[in-house]
């Protein structure tokens, strides 16, 4: 009994859960209107959603890994930049899910002449005219260029559809759409990358929660986070809505677990650079893809 227990816990299991972890959470619990989360939230907060591991990635380590991969970051950056390529990543997931995070450790030494983030605000009266696509369609790079896409057109397929920004039927058309369009940006030579960003309800709970007691990242939570708390069911049905009608051949989905931010950033990176082929490029320094937080859309629609 004592071993098989000592192999449960090396994988990041517990035997002995206690019973806050085992019993249910009121639905009331899960809301920003609380003045202080329920332990149990707490407890269960890293490895909701059924995330792999039990601890964090030490910083120590994961810092020696981040450099190595923003060297090999450098070297796609020049890549690009000498054979006329055009890169276009995209990060999307649930609202705190690392998205700003792991692209700022994308940018942190790229040469930003060369490589911009796009990060828009809702839409004007000017551009809820215009077709859908339109307005983004103005920021994609030119020869030698990286956007990386702070959210995209996928607002349309989550919050706008969640939220009833728009209609049923514009969700449809953009499930039309959006496979054509991006099909026509792989044909036009642009190597696009869409990654989700996936987090536990509880992790997300936590974090909204920090942001709302810190002055320096208040900013960060908008009427819409305290809206969407109550609403993860929805959100999931939109994702897995999403998934099954824009996960294509020439524009994949890369599914990253990112409970734990640091393990997140480093396999978004060696995803990206795993799929180019830059000079020097050095597979020891990029490491492997961690199957365990790693998967595509396909994955999480089964």
């Amino acid at each position: 009994m004592d071993e098989t227990k000592a192999k449960l816990q090396g994988k990041g299991y517990h035997m002995n859960e206690s019973r806050a972890r085992q019993s249910k959470i009121p639905e009331r619990q899960y809301s920003l209107d609380v003045e202080e989360l329920d332990p149990r939230i707490l407890e269960r907060a890293f490895q909701s959603g059924g995330y792999p591991y039990a601890k964090k990635m030490k910083e120590k380590k994961y810092l020696k890994q981040l450099v190595c991969l923003q060297i090999e970051l450098l070297k796609a950056q020049s890549w690009a930049q000498n054979n006329g390529e055009r890169l276009v990543l995209l990060f999307e997931g649930r609202d705190a899910a690392g998205k700003g995070g792991t692209i700022k450790r994308y940018m942190e030494h790229l040469n930003p002449r060369h490589a911009h983030v796009v990060a828009l605000s809702k839409p004007s009266d000017v551009e809820r005219g215009q077709w859908y696509f339109q307005r983004y369609v103005q920021h994609l790079p030119t020869e030698g260029d990286m956007a990386l896409f702070d959210r995209s057109w996928y607002n349309r397929a989550g919050v706008e559809r969640v939220m009833g920004f728009c209609s049923p039927d514009d969700v449809q058309e953009f499930y039309r759409e959006a496979p054509e369009f991006e099909h026509m940006l792989v044909r036009s030579g642009i190597k696009l990358f869409k990654f989700w960003l996936t987090v536990g309800r509880e992790e997300q709970l936590r974090r909204f929660h920090r942001r709302k007691s810190d002055p320096l990242k208040k900013w960060k939570l908008s009427p819409i986070d305290f809206a969407s708390v109550g609403k993860w069911s929805d959100y999931t049905k939109a994702k897995e809505d999403m998934f099954r009608q824009t996960h294509t051949e020439h524009a994949p989905w890369t599914v990253i677990r990112s409970n734990d931010k640091k393990r997140a950033r480093l396999n978004c990176m060696r995803v990206f650079l795993s799929s180019l082929d830059y000079e020097g490029k050095d597979l020891d320094a990029i490491g492997k893809i961690d199957a365990n937080i790693v998967g595509n859309g396909s994955d999480d629609i089964d």
